[in-house]
C-alpha cells in the first residue's frame, strides 16, 4: 500500500502494519536472505531479490528456520515416503 500510494494511487485507509514469518528449510537461502551480500555465483539474482531483500531488512518479513520434516509444503515439491506424505497430507487437510 505504502508503494501504490508513492506512485500517485489514492489510498484512504487508516495505516496498518503487516508482519510476514516465512518459513524456510533450506539453511542457504537462509544465509542469503539474511546475509544481504550477493556472491559470484548469486549475483544473476541481484535484481529478481532486491524488493525481498529490502523488506527483510526493513523488518516486515521475518525468516525462521524450520526442519524438513515439519515442512509442510513439501508434499508438493518433492517425492516423499509414505510416512511421510501421510503425516503432511493429514496436516494440510485437517484430519
Amino acid at each position: 500500500m505504502e508503494e501504490a500510494g508513492q506512485h500517485g494511487l489514492p489510498i484512504n485507509v487508516e495505516k496498518s502494519q503487516v508482519h510476514c514469518h516465512i518459513f524456510e528449510d533450506n539453511s542457504g537461502a537462509l544465509e542469503m536472505a539474511r546475509a544481504l551480500k550477493m556472491r559470484p555465483r548469486t549475483k544473476h539474482i541481484n535484481i529478481k531479490y532486491h524488493h525481498f531483500l529490502s523488506q527483510v531488512t526493513t523488518g516486515l518479513l521475518s525468516l525462521h528456520p524450520v526442519s524438513s520434516e515439519d515442512q509442510f509444503a513439501d508434499i508438493f515439491t518433492t517425492p516423499l515416503p509414505d510416512t511421510s506424505f501421510l503425516k503432511h497430507r493429514k496436516v494440510i487437510m485437517g484430519w
